[in-house]
């Protein structure tokens, strides 16, 4: 989910904060990056850059004094006038505005305006019938569409299948055929360990037949039995 950069900027003395993406949608485990570039007067001497989620009445919390950011958080100078924070190991508690601030020899600048606001996800697997019958689809989803359009990937048995029928974010199998059964997960190509919670797909009708077949000839040795052992 991406929408257009986004500013701010006081009047005309040329202070300005601009967002290079107003929304990201990232996994849950993974790492983001969100980047700004920020202006000011020539006669400014910058002294202080931080980033930061929460604010009350002007005071701001700097997401390296976070506890919950602990260990995860870093700032990176792009430019003169330009900097990105790293988020790692990304939680959905981590979901929020995001905002960068810089502090002059005469101002500071940049906690009233839009940042970036950022949504975790995680992937979940819904199974849904085909049109056909004995056609499933598996579907690979997530709470918010993935920032930079990622390449799904699919996992059966816990191994990457290599050749899957799919497109985009769906996997077609076919519920009549023995090689389709088994668990299935999803994920992403570039975030491999990170992937969705197993779901299993049933076996195939023949195999079902064949059980239930056995359970019911089971079934009768049982009540022959005891209509023998009865008669006796």
């Amino acid at each position: 989910l991406t929408t257009p950069p986004t500013s701010g900027v006081h009047g005309q003395s040329c202070l300005n904060v601009t967002y290079t993406k107003r929304s990201i949608c990232a996994l849950k485990g993974s790492t983001v990056d969100i980047t700004c570039t920020y202006r000011h007067p020539s006669w400014h001497n910058v002294t202080e850059v931080s980033w930061f989620n929460k604010w009350e009445t002007g005071v701001t919390t700097d997401l390296i004094q976070d506890p919950e950011y602990a260990g995860r958080v870093k700032y990176h100078p792009t430019t003169d006038k330009g900097s990105t924070l790293r988020i790692t190991d990304l939680r959905e508690s981590d979901s929020a505005e995001y905002k960068f601030r810089f502090t002059t020899t005469e101002v500071k600048w940049g906690y009233s305006f839009p940042g970036t606001t950022l949504i975790v996800t995680d992937l979940q697997v819904k199974e849904t019938p085909g049109t056909e019958e004995g056609k499933v689809t598996l579907t690979c989803i997530t709470t918010c569409t993935l920032t930079d359009n990622p390449t799904y990937i699919w996992y059966k048995n816990g191994q990457l299948l290599t050749n899957p029928n799919t497109q985009d974010n769906f996997l077609y199998l076919d519920q009549i055929s023995s090689g389709d059964a088994g668990s299935y997960s999803c994920g992403v190509e570039g975030y491999e360990n990170l992937r969705s919670p197993v779901t299993f797909f049933g076996e195939p009708k023949s195999l079902k037949n064949a059980v239930v077949g056995i359970i019911v000839v089971i079934l009768i040795l049982i009540l022959c039995l005891f209509g023998f052992v009865w008669f006796r």
